[in-house]
């Protein structure tokens, strides 16, 4: 299976749509939403001929800060897929190795279409396009990256000497956008917080790693992040209003310790304080294990919305399918980062792990849940950590997506408050294409046979959200 001979070239092409300044008015779309741009970037060499759609910018969204009318959309690490089962290393597939992921600032028309005007490529702190190949030093995932072909990628794109990994390279899912035209957004990888300046040149991180000289002296998340399992690191990103503080939330579970943690329905919010580098952090209990948190956007210091989702097609797939908007207050909820010693103090079942964080009786607090239940049930695990006064984040429903609109996506992932009683929602498309099982890609449909397409919708939550 090989890339048709235009797919290359389009990667080098910059999106620039034309159309005015949009400020002289616009519309948000109807109740059947709107379609963002997108370009073929080559179709693959098999029987259905299938086509990679550059433009896939649902993995975030964040509106302008001084602009109406105005949002960014987020790539994340390009067109990829996961192996077959059975290969050996087991990894991902690139098909676009060389892919650097991107923002993009979109307008809407004066019939409430998006049109992208401005591609900001993400770029190294020497300047250099990053890729979304995987790092190997900080934030190694464990995943080979293979091109279409089978072959172990060889590009070098960091120029370290070390072929198929990139160390600035980001799988890119949060995104915060800045007054002074900055940008924030965390990753899949470390997961890594990273600072980009206007032109989409690094010019700060926050991650786990203690030993990466590119953190802050004193600035470091907590190192039992890094025990995300591969493509599920920290998907959310936000700012307090007060632009003081990110706060990030993690897609799932941690495998903390390890992997045999497997699935549960507990997953982290962690806050990083931008000037003094202090952290906390909150449970959030997920109505199911296997879920995702697939956005954050802040209210106020301490209310947040949350998209929580499984990653099922409606029309298409079976039993329960979630895609719903949690409202989620942390002012009563336990921070339970090792930073917060009073936590421990007088109680003699807590103890602190540098590398996996908070202990109950020598176990993390994955296990503590894990061992407390089964799937679907992990109650008796929730009230152990709660006996002990360990309180997750409060959340009441603020969307449901499939009771409101039948939402048909798979991944609803970027959000946009727009106001008290409208939201933007926005789905990552996957370059509107889909792993085949057998080491390939095919076309990503919808249940009504449609391509799969990053589709912008503006909904009614249930109630005000402030």
């Amino acid at each position: 299976m090989k890339l048709s001979a235009p797919f290359v070239l389009a990667l080098t092409v910059s999106l620039t749509a034309c159309g005015g300044s949009g400020d002289d008015g616009f519309q948000f779309p109807g109740a059947t939403g709107a379609a963002l741009p997108y370009a073929l970037m080559g179709r693959v060499d098999n029987t259905e001929k299938t086509e990679i759609r550059n433009g896939s910018y649902g993995s975030a969204m964040a509106p302008h800060p001084t602009r109406e009318g105005y949002f960014y959309g987020l790539s994340d690490r390009g067109p990829n897929a996961a192996t077959e089962a059975g290969r050996t290393p087991s990894g991902i597939i690139f098909l676009t190795p060389d892919y650097t992921p991107r923002i993009g600032l979109f307008r809407l028309t004066g019939e409430g279409k998006p049109e992208l005007v401005e591609t900001i490529l993400l770029k190294d702190p020497k300047g250099r396009p990053i890729t979304g190949l995987p790092n190997k030093r900080f934030g190694g995932t464990g995943e080979t990256p293979y091109n279409l072909d089978g072959s172990v990628v060889s590009l070098d794109p960091d120029g370290d000497g070390i072929e198929g990994f990139d160390e600035s390279g980001l799988d890119s899912e949060g995104l915060v956008a800045l007054k002074d035209g900055t940008f924030w957004i965390s990753d899949e990888y470390g997961p890594h917080i990273v600072h980009f300046d206007a032109t989409g040149k690094e010019i700060e991180r926050i991650n786990p790693f203690a030993a990466d000289p590119r953190n802050k002296a004193g600035r470091v998340l907590p190192a039992e992040l890094s025990t995300r399992w591969p493509n599920r690191g920290m998907e959310g990103l936000t700012i307090t209003p007060d632009g003081t503080t990110l706060v990030g939330i993690m897609q799932s579970n941690l495998h903390n310790p390890t992997s045999a943690v497997g699935s549960i329905n507990l997953t982290r919010i962690v806050t990083v304080n931008i000037g003094t580098g202090a952290v906390a952090q909150y449970l959030y209990k997920q109505d199911a294990a296997g879920l995702a948190n697939s956005e954050i956007v802040a209210l106020s210091a301490t209310s947040f919305l949350v998209i929580e989702r499984d990653t099922k097609f409606y029309g298409i797939d079976t039993g329960t399918i979630r895609k719903n908007v949690y409202k989620v207050d942390l002012s009563r909820a336990t921070n339970i980062d090792v930073s917060h010693t009073a936590l421990r103090a007088g109680q003699a079942a807590f103890t602190a792990s540098a590398a996996n964080g908070l202990l109950v009786d020598g176990k993390t607090l994955e296990l503590v849940v894990k061992e407390g239940g089964a799937e679907g049930n992990f109650a008796a695990g929730w009230a152990r950590l709660a006996a002990l006064g360990i309180q997750p984040a409060a959340k009441t429903l603020a969307y449901d997506g499939i009771a409101s609109q039948k939402y048909p996506h798979d991944k609803m992932e970027g959000l946009w408050v727009i106001d008290a009683n409208r939201l933007g929602i926005l789905n990552d498309a996957d370059f509107m294409i889909a792993p085949d099982g057998k080491g390939g890609v095919k076309q990503k449909y919808l249940y009504d046979g449609k391509v799969e397409s990053n589709m912008l919708y503006v909904v009614k939550p249930i109630a005000p959200i402030f």
